[in-house]
Order: structure tokens, then sequence, then C-alpha cells
């Protein structure tokens, strides 16, 4: 059976599409093992989305190395007007506060439901410290991926905790007193 050129061109071009695709998502799930294993496990309270997990796992693993524009790629709206350089002075900061606590044992909660948005409290243990922040779906209908609230560019602001926020984990049953 003799196939046209032109349709050889398109399953070529389709499976090079393809494969290229696979090995991004390959890439992907390399560089998650990598970071798993070069980290220590991140212990978990509440109910986190297998997504709202990820996001904060990668979040840890960016403050840990002092990676500033790997931590920045994770914020979200990073790329709306004005906020860039608020995002890239809240990395700046959230590292230079918690890179050694989170080297050591971290304690992340998640409270309340998470389809979308869900709240999050670290606690990182070796240095006393305790961080909040939000994690959300982005995009009009989340085709953006989970990504992480980072407009905390003054330095003073960066250790303030939510009032609520129990000293140890799991003191509120991982829901929000509001």
């Amino acid at each position: 059976m003799r196939v046209a050129p032109a349709v050889r061109a398109v399953v070529a071009a389709a499976l090079a599409a393809g494969a290229l695709s696979a090995c991004a998502a390959d890439e992907e799930v390399l560089q998650y093992g990598t970071d798993y294993g070069n980290h220590e496990p991140l212990g978990v309270v509440g109910y986190p989305s297998s997504d709202s997990l990820r996001i904060t796992q990668k979040l840890i693993w960016r403050l840990s190395d002092g990676r500033t524009d790997e931590l920045e790629s994770l914020a979200a709206d990073a790329d709306a007007d004005g906020v860039k350089e608020e995002v890239e002075k809240t990395a700046q900061n959230w590292i230079q506060t918690y890179r050694k606590g989170a080297g050591g044992k971290v304690t992340a909660e998640f409270y309340d439901e998470g389809s979308v948005r869900q709240l999050v409290v670290v606690y990182f243990h070796d240095t006393a410290q305790i961080k909040g922040f939000s994690v959300r779906l982005t995009g009009p209908t989340g085709e953006g991926g989970w990504r992480v609230d980072m407009r905390e560019p003054d330095p003073k602001k960066v250790t303030v905790a939510p009032d609520w926020v129990p000293k140890t984990p799991g003191g509120l049953g991982s829901k929000t007193p509001l």
C-alpha cells in the first residue's frame, strides 16, 4: 500500500509532537523524583489535594535550595502588571528568612477544602518559625495550574503568621476558625 508523502509528513509530525510531550512529562517526573529524594520528607497535617501538596513541596524545596528564580516561577499572577517586582522581592525575603528552616524538618498543615484554593501553614521545626500562605488554581478556568500567592515585598511582614495559627500542627483540626 502506498502512502502519500503528505500523509507521511503529518504522521511524522504527530509522532514527534507526542514524543516531545512525553519527554517534557518524563523530565518533570524525573525532576520531582530527584527533588523528593534530595530533601527531608514533608510532614503533612490536614487534607491537601495532590496538587496543593505538590506545589507546597516545591515551595519548601526551592526555599531550602535558595533558588530565587525557581521560587518565583511558583508564584500566582507573576506576569500581571506591577506584580513581578513584588514577587521577586517576596522570593528573596522568603529565602533569606526561611532557607535554614526549610532544610530541616518541616510540617505543612492544609486548612479547609482544597479543590481550588487552600490555606497552608508551614512549621519549620529546626528554627521554630511558622509561615502561612495560600495556594490556588490560576487562570480563568484553572489552566494555569496551582501556584503560590507571593505578594509580601515588605520584609517585616514576611515573618508574621496569622494570629489564629496554633503553635503546633493540628491544634485546630485543620479548620480555620473564621
